[in-house]
Formats: C-alpha cells, sequence, structure tokens
C-alpha cells in the first residue's frame, strides 16, 4: 500500500453532504487536506471519484430526499455538479492544486475508441501535475447507459488508469461480519478471496437516503478490482489518512487475479447487453471451458434486436448467464443462421458469413 504510485479514491455521498442534501464543507476540506498531503510530495497521483452531485442539488432544488424517477435524478446532478467541483476546486485552492472533472457513462469506457480517449485524458490530467475528479455523468446518462453506482465505477477507471490501489471510503469504517450496530460483531480486516466472506451478510444503502450503493456495491467493487489486480481498502471518509499511510484500518481486499484485457473487463461489468443467445451444450462447453469463439452452429436461440457490435449475453439452455460478448451479426439476420455450419452460410449467404457470431477475442466468461 505505502508502495502505490497511482491510486483511485472513491467517496460517496454520505460522507460529503448533510442527510437533507446540501455539500458539507468541512467534509469535503478534511478529504480534501488528507489527498492534498498525499500527493504533495509529487510521489504519488490521486484520480478522485466522488459521488455527491445528486445530492448536493436536493436542497438548492427543494427536494428532501433523492428522487426515484430519472428526470428529477438529472435536475439534481445537473445543480450538484457544478457545485461539487466548485467545491473542490476551491478547496483544493489552498494547496495550489488544480482539479480537473472528468464525466463518464459506460460508452466511455465499454467501447473502444471513447475508452482509449478516456485513459488519455485522465493520463493527461495526471501528467499536468492535475488532480481529476470522476463522477458519472448523471445528467445524460439512461437508465440502460448507467453504471449504476459509482463503487463500480471507481473499480473500472482504477482499472482504466492502471492504478496500484483503489480506496473506497463511506461512513463504515470496513467490512464487518455482522451488522456494525449490533454488539459482537467484529471488523474483517483482511479478505484474502471470496470464500472469506461467503458467510457475510452484507447490507444496501443506508437510511440517509443520499446514495445509492451500501456495502454490497462498496464489496462487488472491491471483488472486480481485486480480481483484476488491484488491492483495495475500504474504510470511512475519517479513516482516509491512516489508508493511504498504509496503517491498519478498514478492510484489505488482497489481489486475486492478474490485469486482463481492458475490453474484456468492461465487456464483463460495464457493458449493458442489448439481447441474448441461447447456446446447446456442445456450445456452452466450447465457449466457456475451450475458450472457443462462438459459432452459428452453436446458437440454438436468439432474443433482442441488437446490431453487430453490441454486446450481449450467452446463455446455456437452462437460461443461465454463461459468457458475454460483442456480437458480429444484426439479430434480423440471426434467425436463418441458427445451428448452420459457417461453410454452408457462406456458401448460400456470401464470403462475409463465413465468420464467428462472437469472437473469443470479444467474449469474457462470467460464471
Amino acid at each position: 500500500m505505502t508502495e502505490a504510485r497511482r491510486i483511485v479514491v472513491k467517496v460517496g455521498s454520505s460522507s460529503l453532504t448533510t442527510a437533507s442534501g446540501g455539500l458539507d464543507a468541512d467534509r469535503v476540506d478534511a478529504l480534501v487536506d488528507v489527498l492534498a498531503k498525499v500527493r504533495s510530495g509529487g510521489e504519488k497521483e490521486i484520480v478522485l471519484v466522488s459521488s455527491g452531485a445528486i445530492a448536493a442539488g436536493l436542497a438548492p432544488l427543494g427536494l428532501t430526499r433523492r428522487p426515484k424517477d430519472l428526470a428529477r435524478q438529472q435536475a439534481a446532478a445537473s445543480v450538484g455538479q457544478g457545485l461539487l467541483v466548485a467545491r473542490y476546486t476551491a478547496s483544493f485552492a489552498r494547496y495550489g492544486v488544480r482539479v480537473g472533472q472528468v464525466l463518464l457513462t459506460t460508452d466511455d469506457t465499454s467501447r473502444r475508441a471513447h475508452y482509449r480517449n478516456a485513459y488519455r485524458t485522465l493520463d493527461q490530467l495526471l501528467a499536468m501535475g492535475a488532480l481529476p475528479v470522476v463522477n458519472e455523468n448523471d445528467t445524460v446518462a439512461t437508465d440502460e447507459i448507467r453504471f449504476g453506482d459509482n463503487d463500480r465505477l471507481a473499480a473500472l477507471v482504477a482499472h482504466l488508469v492502471r492504478a496500484d490501489l483503489l480506496v473506497l471510503l463511506s461512513d463504515v469504517d470496513g467490512l464487518y461480519d455482522g451488522d456494525p450496530s449490533k454488539p459482537g460483531t467484529s471488523r474483517i480486516a483482511q479478505v484474502e478471496g471470496p470464500g472469506d466472506i461467503a458467510h457475510v451478510e452484507i447490507g444496501a444503502a443506508g437510511k440517509a437516503g443520499v446514495g445509492t450503493g451500501g456495502m454490497v456495491t462498496k464489496v462487488e467493487a472491491a471483488r472486480i478490482a481485486a480480481a483484476a489486480g488491484i488491492p483495495v481498502v475500504l474504510t470511512s471518509a475519517s479513516r482516509a489518512a491512516d489508508a493511504l499511510a498504509g496503517r491498519d484500518t478498514g478492510t484489505y481486499f488482497h489481489r486475486t487475479g492478474r490485469r486482463s484485457a481492458d475490453r474484456l473487463l468492461w465487456l464483463a461489468h460495464a457493458s449493458t447487453p442489448q439481447g441474448s443467445l441461447t447456446l446447446d451444450d456442445g456450445a456452452v462447453r466450447a465457449v466457456v471451458d475451450g475458450k472457443k469463439s462462438l459459432l452459428a452452429a452453436g446458437v440454438a436461440g436468439i432474443e433482442g434486436d441488437f446490431v453487430a457490435g453490441d454486446p450481449v449475453e450467452l446463455r446455456d439452455t437452462t437460461g443461465r448467464a454463461v459468457a458475454r460478448g460483442l456480437v458480429n451479426f444484426d439479430a434480423k439476420e440471426m434467425p436463418r443462421m441458427l445451428g448452420r455450419s459457417t461453410h454452408a452460410l457462406a456458401k448460400e449467404l456470401g464470403p462475409e458469413y463465413e465468420r464467428e457470431v462472437v469472437h473469443r477475442d470479444d467474449l469474457v466468461v462470467v460464471r
């Protein structure tokens, strides 16, 4: 942890705002004090993934709780995002640090061209000594293209910028083996793999009503990052200094895998399937166990209105998702292809049909 050079820090709405909405300047300043000190020596880079835009816009718009409908969420985000960045700009200015706002949607991380551009922007901001403040672009994102929570966004950003460490800050000082508000529970100091917490009942968002995540999304984000070779610390915002100094605080998630190809991580965790393909048993074995491409001969059924290049879910005959991939054909082309060999398709329909339905390089197993 102390050797980490590039660090992604995610902070939740409940750690920055009041329960009724509106930014808490003292809380923001306290977090900025910690982050500015960490990067003051010039050896460490910080990317801040910050929630709080919608929560910050509640009070100015006369809302007492986070609205459930997307239109009012977007209105609150439109007002709150400016307030949030202005507050960070003013707070970091006390240390002579310039911040840069980066707003992302899943398109920016799941489509290759957008992904490369997002990486270049963040990398250049860091190279120029700025501190990127990243948030989901709530003002324009539809339900179909939303990350849904900034914990998952933070895990994906950590992978995007090739971070050495992800720090998830919340209003709880770690993962507990039970309800932390009840006596007899204890903090789980380290997680070496999913089996270590299989017995733990993990809670959802808190009562304040200003956030979307809760411990469920934080543990899932930690799992995503750890599987991609990035260690994670989960602790409270008040313990941020301890976490970044490598002291014993919160819950430390060890790496469980190696860094994967960028497009595969985005495909697995940031894409929204536009349809599904049902595979016969032989195709499931070829894709999952044999690490093969999916051919038309193994497709038994289709659902959805997708076009070539869209992400689709690959399911077995029971309906269980086994993989996700980028399809090479439109949905309207698929019915006449089902169960047929590529050779036969090419002979009848032309050489453009002599290819995989989903190529192995654009496919990731999810079971």
